[in-house]
């Protein structure tokens, strides 16, 4: 494996319209860590919202069999692990964050990210991956104001941990296992912050290390937002951030 630079992000693969059936589908790779991120839309909202004229963003989060080892039990119907309730229910928030869900109309976009192979970062992966299949999705539907898109930024997120003492960026499965603290952040391309999820591990960490590992994960986010939009090109459906 190659060895990284501590603010450097592992390499990224996108690749658009991996499936056929599914309107928005990418398979988004980080190294080790790969998801397969699709989107649908279904003519229905939560019942909460019937008649508000609101859509809705949801998200579902798997990890399969043999993404890890030893082999990873499936998660039947109505046995959800409490880790993966969590996960799916962040990347769900990390796009509605965004969302214009009036510009939707009543339609339910639902994110599936399903993890092919695990080396740390897989919420993160799936985020920045959904992002992308989100997008092609909602730029196949109708909607109540055509030139109104149901998003206001894009969303990307990335870890970032102390290290053996020292602040690293986008840490792969061993980093993680190391890290004597973890955090996950998720911004939006404009820069601005959607949720923040750090913890130490048998660890504290000081106000100069939170803000080292922020500066990392925004310093890895602004690559990442360029990493989407080269992705999407023309589909992009934001000003250029440069």
């Amino acid at each position: 494996m190659t060895t990284r630079a501590l603010n450097e992000l592992r390499p990224v693969t996108v690749k658009r319209g991996f499936t056929r059936v599914s309107p928005g589908s990418v398979l988004y790779q980080c190294e080790g860590t790969t998801v397969l991120c699709t989107a649908s839309a279904e003519a229905k909202v939560p019942h909460w919202l019937l008649g508000s004229g609101k859509g809705w963003i949801t998200a579902e989060y798997n990890m399969l069999p043999h993404s890890t080892s030893p082999r990873k039990s499936r998660e039947r119907s109505g046995k959800v692990d409490g880790r993966t309730t969590e996960i799916q229910r962040l990347i769900g928030r990390s796009f509605r964050a965004v969302a214009d869900l009036p510009a939707l109309g009543e339609q339910l976009i639902t994110v599936d990210c399903d993890v092919l192979e695990a080396d740390g970062g897989t919420r993160t992966a799936s985020i920045t991956g959904g992002f992308l299949a989100l997008v092609d999705c909602l730029l196949t539907l109708e909607r109540p104001d055509p030139s109104r898109f149901p998003l206001r930024d894009s969303v990307a997120a990335v870890s970032a941990g102390i290290v053996d003492g020292r602040p690293t960026l986008d840490l792969n499965y061993e980093q993680d296992f190391a890290a004597a603290v973890d955090m996950n952040v998720v911004m939006t391309g404009g820069g601005r912050f959607i949720e923040i999820q750090g913890t130490g591990e048998e660890a504290t960490f000081s106000d100069e290390e939170l803000a080292a590992l922020l500066a990392l994960a925004r310093t890895g986010i602004r690559q990442l937002t360029q990493i989407q939009q080269e992705a999407l090109g023309d589909a992009w459906p934001f000003p250029i951030i440069a």
